[in-house]
């Protein structure tokens, strides 16, 4: 059963199928798209309940030549860590779809008060054919096994993305989209000059990353080609310093797009920095380990501070997304089995929480007219259940034990102690400064006096409670029992160490235990 090309096969037919719809039939796109987004979900939960997580560590593997001069072939498959993030792809999608009904409808979500509201550029069914389109690449982007494959599904998932916002975004929607582009173009291009390097000097004739682990031994040619990977990897993550297009394009993006954008496409740039720089470059990234922490550290603490002080909703939550991409960079580069194992939980955890704050935000935005937070105030005493769902996703986002994020944010911070100490103590500093802005946006919006035009608000009506309520099922059920999920995980780390040649998964003893095994 070629699970995987079914799965990028069905979005990608459906997308054609709601682009090819009469003029005019927007609702029935919409509905199209949903039910193409949940028979992805049901095929996803089919393939993975066949999924071994003890058994070979690639399954489902499909590969065919493809340009066969040049050794590419369109080789896919998947193991832990791709399945759990193709997961999440296939269940926030859906939800993404539902939320997203009137997005294109003609309302801009994110506009200044002080402006015009302007229209969408195109109709809402090529809005919901985009997001079909995205779906299948970012399937295909975590599922492909040759780099070249990977490297077009990674500059491909760009033009959707680039419609989504240029097209259905506020008031900066070119600039923003702009920026997003040629800083994703900028990233990519370092990342060709690689793949293609990379090729020439395997001398192996073949993309295939399984066949080209281990093949690069001179230090100094890996050191040039993880430069290549990891600086188009850290753009799309955003690591901070290169971060900077993202609080733009977040801003500005539909609510739904801002979710799949700071949910699912960033963390390709997480899950390269994991697949192919750890194992492709094994002694390079040991070599630039500092430097890559002591980013993370930065971007913890930056993306926190500045967060602090926003004044527009949406920024705000991007901000908190660098943040989080610090804890996930840092716990992929301590290289300990604790520490991958929890970034890899923490990618999955925050898609769901971030994705939970940015739809929240959204629902309050299309009632309001106005991302900014100043105009809000007393939503708890009209909206409760909007207000409540608010703060679930929001305690999330600030780790608080018995939801998803604590989970993994403790295991980043715990295994990256085991080696690294200084700069997990000073990352921790980020869990407090995650209260801070998480309470304070909470406050501001929710409690005080009731805002004048805030009276006016609805509670979340039947549409709405279905997009808020798998989110949050999830996120509180990942928090009290996370260990489905990272029984998968967990023998695809062991194998990634392997493959990326550390020898020792565990903290180095202290004084006293050497003491100990020498008594």
């Amino acid at each position: 059963m070629p699970w995987l090309s079914i799965l990028m096969a069905v979005p990608a037919v459906g997308a054609v199928g709601v682009a090819l719809l009469p003029k005019g039939s927007d609702k029935l796109a919409k509905q199209v798209a949903l039910l193409v987004s949940l028979v992805v979900l049901a095929l996803t939960i089919a393939m993975a309940v066949q999924f071994s997580p003890n058994g070979n560590r690639f399954q489902f593997e499909e590969k065919y030549a493809w340009i066969p001069s040049f050794g590419v072939h369109y080789g896919v498959a998947v193991d832990g860590i791709a399945l759990v993030l193709i997961a999440l792809s296939a269940v926030l999608v859906p939800i993404v779809v539902l939320a997203s009904w009137h997005d294109a409808d003609g309302v801009i979500q994110a506009r200044d008060l002080k402006s015009e509201a302007i229209p969408p550029r195109r109709s809402a069914k090529t809005y919901f054919a985009l997001l079909l389109v995205l779906e299948a690449m970012m399937i295909g982007v975590f599922a492909a096994t040759d780099v070249f494959l990977f490297y077009v599904f990674f500059e491909a998932m760009l033009i959707p993305m680039y419609f989504m916002i240029g097209s259905y975004g506020g008031v900066q929607r070119s600039y923003a989209a702009v920026k997003f582009l040629l800083y994703s173009l900028f990233g990519g291009l370092l990342m060709l000059v690689a793949v293609i390097a990379l090729y020439v000097i395997a001398e192996k004739n073949t993309f295939m990353y399984p066949e080209l682990v281990g093949v690069i031994q001179d230090p100094t040619t890996q050191k040039w080609l993880f430069a290549g990977f990891f600086i188009a990897f850290a753009v799309k993550a955003p690591l901070w310093p290169f971060h900077t297009w993202l609080p733009d394009a977040a801003a500005q993006a539909p609510a739904g797009a801002a979710v799949l954008l700071v949910g699912v496409l960033d963390k390709v740039g997480t899950y390269g920095m994991l697949r192919f720089c750890l194992e492709l470059f094994p002694d390079a990234s040991k070599f630039f380990t500092p430097l890559v922490i002591a980013l993370s550290v930065i971007g913890i603490i930056y993306g926190a501070v500045v967060a602090i002080g926003q004044t527009d909703m949406k920024r705000l939550i991007a901000y908190t997304s660098i943040s989080h991409f610090g804890f996930i960079a840092m716990g992929v580069f301590a290289m300990t089995q604790n520490a991958q194992a929890g970034a890899t939980l923490y990618m999955v955890n925050h898609g769901f929480s971030t994705g939970a704050l940015f739809l929240i935000a959204g629902f309050l935005i299309y009632r309001r007219g106005s991302a900014q937070i100043a105009d809000y105030g007393g939503v708890q005493k009209i909206a409760p259940l909007l207000a409540g769902s608010f703060l679930i996703a929001g305690l999330s986002g600030l780790s608080l034990p018995g939801l998803s994020s604590f989970v993994s944010e403790f295991m980043v911070l715990n295994g990256t102690y085991e080696r690294y100490a200084i700069p997990a103590i000073i990352g921790a500093l980020g869990v407090i400064l995650a209260a801070i802005y998480i309470l304070w946006m909470y406050k501001r919006t929710m409690n005080g006096p009731t805002a004048e035009p805030v009276k006016g608000f609805t509670d979340l009506d039947g549409r709405e409670k279905w997009v808020v309520a798998p989110l949050i099922a999830v996120i509180i059920a990942l928090g009290f029992f996370p260990k489905p999920v990272l029984d998968v995980i967990n023998p695809a780390v062991d194998k990634t160490l392997d493959s990326a040649q550390v020898l020792d998964k565990r903290p180095a003893p202290t004084v006293a235990e050497k003491k100990g095994a020498g008594q």
